[in-house]
């Protein structure tokens, strides 16, 4: 292929090309963006990405301009021979144009870090601010009211218009916690402490994403911070401290035997007999359950049989949901990566999946 027919073809590409991006700035989940900001940490972060997007489309736009002229103004005339008169440097341009970039520097770095030291209060001793421990793990979040004694993963409920103290920690590798409609990003490290705060001004359901890469799984890494009015979260704060009912039917009573033998030593249920949550803590906080919106944070409750037909699919086969994932496999999956199982029948997961449906509020 000769050299023109190259180009031609790369020519070619840039409507494509074209075409494909504005398609693409179509997609996105909602509430899952910088964008459109719910809460003033994030308006102020978007405040100062316009700033310094004005001002970067501004120096393009004169340089653009500048270019054009010269290349016009001081094109090779029809007539003309040789080379132009060569001159020395205008001393008062060359220190107009170091000048202006400096200033233009400054009026970005300026808000930059007033923002900066701003959003890096630290709320962890404000007695009116919602203190939230917030444990990063390959590949699930976990989320301990610290005051309020209750702990749940994967949705993060918070009440509008209070500002939420986030102390940030991993459990195994560094994660990073992100809401992008509400805040910037912060790193959860493991072996310390690091306090981030955000606020949400309106009811809505955001989405989260660990923005550190993890693992295996790193991309599924979601969780929900589902934001209501203060009410409402008074009330499931005191519903997560009460007990559900007892399971009801045989099957479900059956995988509450196998759940107490098999699950009990890493995730925590409530104990209908003592009212106290019981349970290990190196797995998801199993209390009230079936009120969440996911199963695994990326399968989506949205119907209500969904609820049984995503743990199902979960519990046959964690490693084809989130590769990687440090659960034991209920059942043998011949050719999986995780080796060990919990030597659980189908109808054995099936009870399971009918006990988990059964763990909501009253």
């Amino acid at each position: 292929m000769s050299e023109m027919s190259r180009w031609q073809s790369a020519w070619r590409l840039i409507p494509l090309m074209a075409i494909l991006t504005f398609m693409l700035t179509g997609c996105g989940m909602e509430n899952l963006t910088a964008l459109d900001p719910k809460g003033p940490v994030a308006e102020k972060q978007l405040s100062v990405i316009y700033i310094a997007l004005i001002v970067m489309i501004g120096v393009f736009t004169v340089v653009a301009v500048i270019y054009v002229y010269v290349l016009v103004r001081f094109r090779k005339r029809a007539n003309q021979t040789g080379l132009p008169k060569q001159v020395e440097g205008n001393h008062k341009l060359e220190i107009v144009w170091t000048v202006i970039p400096f200033l233009l520097l400054l009026v970005i770095a300026v808000p930059t870090v007033k923002y900066t030291f701003e959003l890096d209060k630290d709320y962890s001793k404000d007695p009116n601010a919602l203190q939230v421990k917030v444990t990063g793990h390959q590949f699930w979040w976990e989320f301990e009211y610290m005051n309020e004694k209750v702990t749940t993963a994967q949705d993060l409920i918070i009440p509008t218009g209070r500002t939420i103290a986030f102390h940030l920690e991993a459990a195994d590798v560094i994660h990073s916690f992100w809401v992008p409609a509400l805040g910037g990003k912060k790193d959860n490290n493991p072996g310390m402490t690091n306090m981030h705060y955000l606020r949400a001004d309106e009811p809505g359901t955001y989405y989260g994403k660990c923005a550190e890469l993890c693992g295996e799984s790193h991309a599924l890494m979601d969780f929900k911070v589902i934001a209501v009015t203060p009410d409402e979260f008074d009330r499931w704060i005191t519903a997560m401290k009460t007990p559900p009912a007892a399971a009801a039917s045989a099957q479900a009573q059956e995988g509450e035997k196998i759940f107490k033998d098999k699950c009990l030593a890493c995730h925590a249920v409530y104990n209908t007999q003592s009212k106290q949550v019981e349970g290990g803590k190196v797995a998801p906080n199993l209390v009230n359950y079936a009120n969440r919106s996911t199963v695994a944070g990326i399968l989506f409750n949205r119907e209500p049989e969904d609820l049984k037909n995503n743990l199902k699919k979960w519990l046959s086969d964690p490693q084809s949901v989130k590769p990687g994932n440090l659960m034991p496999n209920p059942k043998e999956v011949p050719g999986s990566k995780m080796e060990t199982n919990l030597g659980l029948s189908d109808q054995q997961i099936d009870a399971l999946v009918e006990y988990l449906a059964s763990q909501k509020q009253q």
